[in-house]
């Protein structure tokens, strides 16, 4: 168990948007540096879909957080000015209530009994656990990838929570090749016969349809360019191959390989499909009438920073303009930086020094 990682325990009953409720749910977290006697310090992190709230290292778990090059003293997210919290998201299964969890009312795992979950329930659940550590307003909300688009429905469904927002890599709503991507990775998961229904065991676990999914997610959260550059043509060598006659051939398929076992029986794939059908329903549109614009419109803040990557097609920079623009719309002062790095998606993981020169930069002036 990690000694650093905390739970909030959620209203009893938790109310879910499409329906149903939770009971006796929670959801985990973890923090770094001290809260101030006024409480207007904090900094919330709401993360991409398989992360943990383990963003950082920390004195009761010294091994690396998913962002550790950026939390820390006197790095971008200095915790010797802020008070840094990292939500999981409820629905995954790193401590959070999840597909995976036992529904007090059965005594069994919820499994598909789980209800229809959305990013508006990701974002109650993250809210509530920040109003439990008693703050009323956050210093900044930062959202990373799906996280983004939980903290724009956490700004829009708790006016006044939120003083300063920095949007990473993200969207106001899910476009069609996003979509069609998640779609084909739910799939890969579904149509593995231990899959079954929902309905496997440690034994039985979906690991070529979760291998499937993952490679896929690799493929998308970087750039044609960063694949050129990396692996080219380069073939394996002999004895890295196998005897089938359709196995691995190129560097590339190799890494895939790689990331996909890594990845495999890491993660509840209930918890995936689940957090990935969320990630496709959201939508700022059904806020404004159906216009993007004016769902973002709805959102009051005092400044924002968003941050995208030309080279993301997954959440392309069009989508970070149109997020920049109804902040702006709606009275905030807003930064808008547009990167090259050529990881693509992944590239706020990766090409920390100029997501921490903008982000450092954002807070330092707060």
């Amino acid at each position: 168990m990690n000694d650093a990682r905390r739970y909030h325990k959620l209203p009893s009953p938790f109310a879910m948007k499409r329906g149903g409720e939770l009971h006796g749910a929670q959801v985990a977290f973890e923090t770094w540096g001290k809260l101030s006697a006024a409480a207007d310090n904090a900094v919330l992190i709401l993360t991409g879909l398989s992360p943990s709230a383990h963003a950082a290292s920390n004195d009761q778990d010294p091994s690396p957080g998913w962002w550790e090059a950026m939390i820390g003293p006197g790095k971008a997210i200095d915790t010797n000015r802020w008070f840094v919290i990292c939500v999981n998201s409820l629905g995954s299964d790193k401590g959070s209530t999840c597909p995976a969890s036992i529904d007090p009312a059965t005594g069994s795992a919820y499994r598909l009994s789980f209800p229809e979950l959305s990013l508006e329930d990701v974002a109650n659940a993250a809210h509530a656990a920040v109003s439990g550590l008693g703050i009323e307003k956050l210093a900044c909300l930062i959202g990373c990838s799906m996280g983004g688009m939980s903290a724009l429905a956490y700004m829009l469904l708790h006016p006044g929570s939120v003083r300063a927002h920095i949007s990473v890599d993200t969207a106001p709503q899910a476009q069609p090749f996003a979509i069609a991507i998640r779609s084909l990775q739910r799939e890969a998961i579904r149509l593995d016969p231990n899959w079954n229904e929902g309905l496997y065991t440690d034994e039985r676990y979906p690991d070529t349809g979760m291998a499937i999914a993952r490679k896929l997610g690799v493929i998308t959260y970087r750039s044609a360019m960063e694949w050129n550059g990396r692996f080219a043509r380069i073939r394996l060598n002999a004895e890295e191959r196998d005897d089938d006659p359709f196995g691995l051939e190129f560097e590339v398929e190799s890494y895939l390989e790689g990331h996909a076992r890594r990845f495999v029986h890491t993660f509840d794939p209930n918890s995936y499909l689940y957090l990935s059908r969320a990630s496709d329903w959201f939508d700022m549109a059904e806020y404004g009438n159906g216009n993007v614009q004016d769902g973002l419109k709805r959102i009051r803040i005092e400044q924002a920073m968003v941050i995208g990557v030309s080279t993301d097609i997954l959440f392309p920079l069009e989508q970070q303009e149109q997020i920049a623009q109804g902040l702006e719309t709606a009275g905030a002062r807003v930064e808008f930086v547009a990167l090259d790095s050529p990881q693509g998606h992944d590239a706020f993981l990766v090409d920390i020094e100029n997501y921490s020169r903008a982000m450092g930069g954002f807070l330092a002036q707060l």
